[in-house]
């Protein structure tokens, strides 16, 4: 078995700061970097302080990045978008203020995009199953029920 490399809190606290400035990153994957590091619970506190005052890590900024990356890339809507945020354990307030980065205007434009793009997808005689597999599509990709249902009924 080969050794596993072992780090001083300076040597960690180069890397992260790297990792760090590479893209954004949650305070999450920071501690699962130290974890997979070995760092002791100790260091790691003092790594994230560190990170944090240093301005390497921000956890509205990665919101805001975030939110923007994925809805502008994926596609995703704001349910998606809060679920993945919450998983990695991202404040209210900062979920809040990276959704604040979609403007109103452009979110139904995309999903209008959507919908017309997936109905001509979906090869189903059936107007009401036709229905049912664009309307699951949208919702997996996080979408509004509501938002879906009235944009499906005035296209179908």
């Amino acid at each position: 078995m080969i050794p596993s490399k072992t780090y001083t809190v300076d040597e960690a606290q180069k890397v992260l700061e790297n990792y760090c400035a590479y893209q954004e990153r949650c305070h999450k994957d920071v501690k699962s970097k130290l974890k997979e590091m070995k760092m002791i619970p100790e260091a790691i506190d003092n790594i994230l302080v560190h990170l944090i005052e240093q301005k390497y890590l921000n956890e509205e900024r990665f919101a805001k990045a975030f939110v923007r990356g994925k809805f502008r890339i994926k596609k995703w809507g704001k349910s998606r978008l809060v679920r993945e945020l919450k998983f990695r354990e991202i404040s209210k307030y900062s979920i809040e203020s990276g959704l604040s980065e979609i403007n109103p205007e452009e979110y139904l434009e995309v999903l209008d995009e959507l919908v017309k793009k997936r109905i001509a997808q979906v090869k189903e005689p059936d107007p009401y199953k036709k229905k049912r597999k664009v309307a699951d599509y949208l919702l997996y990709r996080g979408w509004e029920s509501h938002l879906i249902y009235e944009k499906l009924n005035a296209y179908l």
